[in-house]
């Protein structure tokens, strides 16, 4: 008795999946254009959000699954669930790629508040296993990050928080002046990632020399860039690379 209806039923989803092939390719190749790499919709997303969550993502309403979703990632913070936490903020940022927001935070929550939370467990007395743990969470929050930009290449935002990232969870000043570098190049960036990116290549070995001549460059374009540490790492430069007092900038003398 209840095969017809089955059967019709069937059909029409058959008839409907035909029909919006073409629409479903000409969004692919805008998704494309768009930068949306990696994001694909997985049986994970089902899971978090049951079925009719995920139909409901399929069809169109992917924001307001997201921002579900996000509530659901806060409530987990709040009660330090961080497995559970990157989890839901993968299935969001696999929903909204293109909100720089949510790979920012996800970011955030794992590099920092996940990481300290790993150093202070109570539960671990062994060192090395907190500290094992706290740079897996640097490396997830590095990786929302990176997987952020592939998304949204251009957008400065995520290339700064990289940067910073780098620059204070892993010590690696060469890879965090190339991160604030690719910041600045992007259309709509703030001029200080020119800074930043001078900042961290003074700090990078064997790059001593590009890095004076770009915070010189800096120092000569007006007294609103004499901020401390960029004289602090001029003349740390001027003295490591032995520049000729009469080719020296003047450094003001610091007020007490």
């Amino acid at each position: 008795m209840m095969v017809k209806p089955l059967a019709a039923v069937f059909s029409m989803l058959l008839l409907f999946g035909a029909a919006k092939l073409p629409f479903e390719h000409r969004l692919e190749q805008e998704d494309r254009a768009a930068f949306f790499h990696g994001a694909k919709l997985s049986l994970g997303l089902r899971d978090q959000v049951g079925q009719l969550g995920f139909l409901a993502a399929l069809s169109g309403f992917r924001s307001l699954v997201a921002d579900f979703l996000w509530i659901e990632a806060h409530t987990a913070w709040e009660g330090t669930q961080w497995g559970r936490m990157a989890l839901l903020f993968n299935n969001v940022t696999t929903l909204q790629p293109r909100v720089v927001m949510f790979w920012d935070m996800a970011a955030w929550h794992m590099a920092y508040n996940a990481s300290v939370a790993a150093m202070q467990d109570p539960k671990q007395p062994r060192l090395a296993l907190r500290l094992r743990a706290q740079r897996e969470y640097f490396e997830l929050g590095k990786d929302f990050l990176i997987r952020g930009i592939e998304n949204n290449p251009d957008r400065y935002l995520l290339y700064e928080r990289l940067g910073i990232v780098e620059r204070d969870k892993f010590g690696d000043h060469c890879a965090a002046s190339r991160r604030f570098g690719e910041a600045a190049a992007i259309r709509g960036a703030p001029t200080y990632e020119k800074r930043f990116m001078a900042y961290e290549l003074s700090h990078c070995p064997g790059h001593e020399r590009e890095a004076y001549e770009r915070l010189l460059a800096l120092y000569k374009t007006g007294r609103r860039e004499w901020l401390p540490t960029l004289l602090e790492r001029l003349e740390y430069l001027q003295k490591a690379l032995n520049i000729p007092a009469a080719q020296r900038v003047n450094i003001p003398e610091k007020k007490l």
